[in-house]
């Protein structure tokens, strides 16, 4: 299975680059549901990465509805009926493609964040809180920084009680996640990570006390903050 991928060039998010070889390969049929996938050591070998970053792939595969995994056992391809939504490959689109599908991310992102003030449960505040301290600690934002960002936005579609919130914010996540990759090398890190940490920070805050419109206006500020960062113009409302 580990034949025909091909390795990594060092500027690219890594996981990113990685899950969506495996994606287009099990969307082509060439791995079938119920295939396991190669170890963590085969693949890190095959890609001339980490292992790290091949964990950080499978997470971001299993994210996209494509692969569940069994623990001590590995990575499975779920039947095509099972799978989450799965959009293009956002490294591959043009700019007016990829504002377009920024532009979709802003209504979904900001109903999400109120309705998860109104239904989240003390667990899921436990997996933000998580979520945020991992991209406080994270020393590589182009991996770990990368995808505790995109948890934390899943965690609050989870947080709505509406699994569609989950399947469509993840779908448009994982494609814009090369963005924040971009936004983290366009400017000085000690600035991007103080802007990021306290935007969703302030997010967190209003959803911890149960304010949906505190929690609206937050993830506003932040998408349009995020938004500015990669260049993008979009259209904001309210």
């Amino acid at each position: 299975m580990v034949q025909g991928f091909r390795q990594i060039a060092r500027n690219e998010h890594l996981p990113a680059r990685i899950a969506a070889q495996f994606a287009e390969r099990i969307h082509r049929g060439d791995i079938k549901p119920g295939d396991k996938l190669p170890t963590e050591h085969a693949l890190s070998q095959t890609f001339g990465v980490s292992r790290t970053v091949i964990r950080e792939a499978i997470a971001q595969l299993r994210n996209e509805g494509l692969v569940e995994t069994r623990q001590g056992i590995g990575a499975f391809v779920i039947e095509r009926q099972a799978r989450h939504i799965r959009l293009g490959d956002g490294g591959q689109m043009d700019k007016h493609a990829f504002t377009d599908l920024y532009q979709l991310r802003v209504p979904l992102e900001i109903e999400a964040a109120g309705l998860a003030a109104l239904h989240r449960s003390d667990e899921q505040m436990q997996m933000l809180d998580a979520a945020l301290a991992k991209m406080n600690s994270s020393i590589d934002w182009n991996t770990e920084g990368v995808a505790a960002d995109l948890e934390f936005h899943r965690i609050i579609a989870l947080a709505t009680g509406n699994h569609y919130f989950d399947q469509f914010i993840s779908a448009v996540a994982d494609r814009v996640g090369h963005a924040i990759v971009t936004a983290r090398e366009a400017i000085m890190f000690d600035e991007i990570m103080a802007i990021t940490i306290e935007e969703h920070g302030a997010i967190r805050d209003a959803i911890l006390t149960q304010d949906a419109h505190a929690a609206r206006d937050a993830m506003r500020r932040h998408l349009k903050g995020s938004a500015h960062r990669v260049g993008l113009e979009l259209e904001f409302f309210g």
